[in-house]
């Protein structure tokens, strides 16, 4: 499986995708579906994707399509969060984030490292640069999720 996109919210939502596009090596462009959002595509210009809309935003079923609908602000944290890989080092990653004066360090989630970032204070981002990438591909198995949880795996 291969994530192609994800939607976030965020109070600054150009700010947000333009530092989610240096993250993933690509740009920020404008999202005209919605009014007041943005979209951050990666270096690999492959599809993947992070569209960032103002926290004022819903989305709802509109009968045939979605839909958005524009209501009072939610600035609550939330448990939904994101794994992304950068082509940056994680240090770069860092200060990127520490220039937006966003919280971010390096974290061990067990069977690999990641950069938390918290994008305005309230969403995480687990950002893996090369390294972290290569061990998240080869420690993040079923076979080894249950072997780390005395799972069954069948």
């Amino acid at each position: 499986m291969s994530l192609l996109h994800v939607s976030i919210s965020a109070r600054e939502p150009e700010r947000v995708a333009a530092f989610m596009a240096k993250v993933l090596g690509g740009r920020h462009l404008a999202f005209p579906p919605f009014p007041d959002s943005w979209i951050a595509f990666s270096e690999l210009d492959d599809g993947s994707a992070i569209e960032v809309y103002p926290t004022t935003h819903t989305l709802y079923d509109g009968g045939t399509t979605v839909a958005c609908k524009v209501g009072r602000e939610d600035h609550r944290n939330t448990f939904a969060h994101v794994a992304v890989q950068s082509p940056l080092h994680r240090q770069e990653i860092i200060e990127s984030a520490e220039a937006e004066s966003w919280l971010a360090r390096v974290c061990n989630r067990g069977p690999f490292d990641c950069v938390e970032v918290w994008l305005e204070q309230r969403l995480l981002v687990e950002v893996l640069d090369p390294e972290m990438q290569r061990e998240y591909r080869s420690n993040m198995t079923m076979d080894n999720w249950c072997e780390m949880f005395g799972l069954n795996a069948r």
